[in-house]
């Protein structure tokens, strides 16, 4: 039977996690046949009821297999206090009038700590849950009282609960008592196309190292200190791929001089942006639940540089190069000096992370999600 997922973010948000559920759920090469909801933009209305979508195959359908998600209008959205339980109780409400219970066989539960999942569990109480835990999820509950609250009854719910890493199950099991017995280690994964047909890779055509950081700009993933310190090398350009408003944001704040910023790019144009960029810098401050950027990265020939927090370790190890930011800028100085006079490290780097790529399509990924779903629904 057809799968229930969505999260309550509109379509566009920025985060691996969001990517993932495309991937999976959403698009022509979707491999998991799934009803997906996210938020529809403030002041749009909703979408039409379930049983008035039109056909699978049919224009602008958000029938199961579709690629497109069902859109709620359900105003309200907040992280903490009674206030998020009122949101959560209709976003309950809205799911309900727009699936039928009885058209699905499990409920995929992502972002365990935020408003979709509570609402999954209060609109369908008696299906069967898998819960797929990403890196924000355990972040907030860390830091949030109603989050955490959230993850526990989350955790509770749960037939079964998927962590990409070791590491996510070393930090959820702190979090939320959860059995081993429930927890299963299933990676993510990336589009295998990217893996069979890479974009084809730009040469320098200069002496200096083009270095990229693609993702959010939030407190956990970078700071203007690092940006500043990048740019100011000798013999590099700094290229930024990131939301604008979190870019203008730092900007303001910190300025960021020498900085060369590339908007917040599609999918397929930051696989270009890749293949046109000779090292990404990874410099998350903390555990990351799987690092897809890192690994797309290196699918499309880039080497990567990282921070190795929990998570970025367990995925890349020595595939990629492993540098204490935290040290000052002089770390990244010495690591970027050596690579500018030894072009063939660069040469090697980007061979082992062709082969550490290799080791997580997206197919299986979905594959085992479905081996697991079919599980708990026996």
């Amino acid at each position: 039977m057809t799968t229930i997922t969505g999260v309550d973010l509109p379509p566009g948000s920025p985060g691996g996690s969001v990517e993932l559920l495309r991937d999976l759920y959403l698009g022509p090469d979707r491999p998991i046949p799934a009803d997906v909801f996210m938020l529809a933009p403030p002041d749009s209305a909703p979408d039409a009821p379930a049983p008035d979508a039109p056909a699978p195959d049919a224009p602008g359908s958000d029938a199961p297999g579709s690629d497109r998600p069902a859109l709620l209008a359900v105003p309200g959205k907040q992280v903490d206090g009674a206030g998020f339980w009122t949101y959560v109780e209709a976003l309950a409400a809205a799911i309900r009038e727009r699936f039928p219970a009885a058209g699905y066989g499990v409920v995929h539960l992502q972002h365990l700590a935020f408003g979709a999942t509570p609402a999954l569990l209060r609109a369908f109480p008696r299906h069967p849950h898998l819960a797929l835990v990403h890196g924000t999820d355990l972040l907030f509950a860390a830091d949030h009282p109603t989050q955490a609250e959230v993850l526990k009854e989350a955790v509770a719910a749960a037939r079964a609960i998927v962590v990409p890493t070791t590491a996510m199950a070393t930090l959820l099991r702190r979090l939320a008592p959860a059995d081993s017995s429930r927890i299963a280690h299933i990676p993510w994964g990336i589009p295998d196309h990217l893996l069979s047909e890479p974009p084809v890779r730009h040469r320098r055509a200069g002496e200096d190292l083009r270095l990229l950081y693609a993702g959010r700009l939030t407190a956990e993933k970078a700071g203007s200190g690092l940006f500043e310190a990048v740019a100011g090398l000798d013999g590099v350009t700094l290229s930024v791929a990131a939301p604008p408003a979190e870019y203008r944001r730092l900007d303001e704040e910190s300025g960021l001089a020498g900085v060369r910023y590339l908007g917040w790019l599609s999918r397929p144009d930051l696989w270009r942006a890749f293949a046109e960029h000779d090292l990404l810098i990874v410099p998350s401050t903390r555990l990351e639940a799987f690092g897809l950027v890192a690994v797309e990265a290196q699918a499309c020939g880039l080497p990567v540089l990282y921070q190795p927090v929990p998570g970025l370790l367990e995925v890349l190890g020595d595939s990629a190069i492993p540098v204490d930011l935290t040290a000052g800028p002089q770390a990244i100085a010495e690591t970027v000096a050596w690579l500018r006079k030894d072009p063939a490290a660069l040469d090697d780097i980007r061979a082992a992370g062709y082969r550490n790529a290799a080791r997580f399509p997206l197919s299986r990924t979905a594959k085992e999600l479905q081996a697991l779903s079919e599980q708990i629904q026996g």
